[in-house]
């Protein structure tokens, strides 16, 4: 643990939580932030929005990532620094299944290595996986919560504007991958390596045919699926969390 203020999300290890929620969205953390008991602003700087709360009298942090791996890892790394070591990504996806649609959820069981940022800590043969404990109380409070969800592997990528995005999405779509995001496997592979419990739950925000900007804005409205998908898998990865500690301090 480093007690020194850490360079990019600027906070330190005095709030004695070993939990934090990865939202990508700076914006996000604010919806979190409804959920809490004595929410506090603590830092925003670059893509990295920080507040502290408790739920159900559970200390945590949320931790906004920004778009991508890159961004992730640095806040993964810094969070460590700080004395987190259980972290639930809480973030947009595009489906690739034709029957998984805006609003749902899918939790992450893997992750194809797409991305450039789990390529720099270490080869592809390292799967990017999440912490099998919690993913198993992720699983559990979806089911009790009886939230449309999907359990499977996801792709996480580099770029929505490639020239070669509907024939890449085909292809994983053929391979049984649900659905694509930007920061999971980079999210996985750094906790494995680092000895942090890592888990990914994800809202649906584009359909396998639908369009790019069109997902993406509606998300934006309150009113959308996709808005209410947010607030599930924000209280699915709370839930998660409670369970988790209390099964652990029994």
């Amino acid at each position: 643990m480093h007690d020194s203020l850490q360079p990019h999300l600027r906070i330190t290890a005095n709030f004695h939580t070993r939990y934090a929620l990865l939202p990508g969205d700076p914006a996000r953390v604010e919806e979190v932030a409804k959920y809490l008991e004595q929410p506090k602003h603590l830092a925003f700087n670059r893509e990295f929005k920080t507040i502290s709360g408790r739920y159900k009298g559970i200390p945590l942090l949320v931790t906004s990532t920004g778009i991508g791996g890159a961004s992730t890892g640095i806040a993964v790394e810094e969070l460590k620094n700080a004395g987190v070591n259980v972290m639930i990504r809480i973030g947009s996806c595009g489906s690739l299944q034709e029957d998984i649609h805006i609003g749902e959820l899918v939790i992450a069981s893997g992750a194809v290595r797409n991305d450039g940022a789990s390529d720099a800590y270490i080869e592809r043969a390292y799967p990017a996986i999440p912490d099998a404990e919690l993913l198993f109380h992720l699983i559990h409070a979806a089911k009790s919560a009886d939230y449309k969800h999907y359990i499977g592997r996801i792709r996480s990528h580099d770029s929505f504007y490639t020239d070669r995005e509907n024939e890449i999405d085909a292809y994983w779509s053929k391979k049984g991958i649900l659905a694509a995001d930007m920061e999971t496997a980079a999210l996985f592979v750094i906790g494995g390596l680092r000895g942090i419990k890592t888990a990914s739950i994800l809202n649906v925000v584009v359909e396998k045919e639908g369009s790019l900007e069109g997902g993406i804005n509606d998300y934006t409205d309150q009113r959308t699926e996709s808005k209410q998908g947010e607030h599930k898998e924000i209280h699915t990865a709370l839930e998660a969390i409670a369970s988790y500690h209390d099964s652990i301090n029994r």
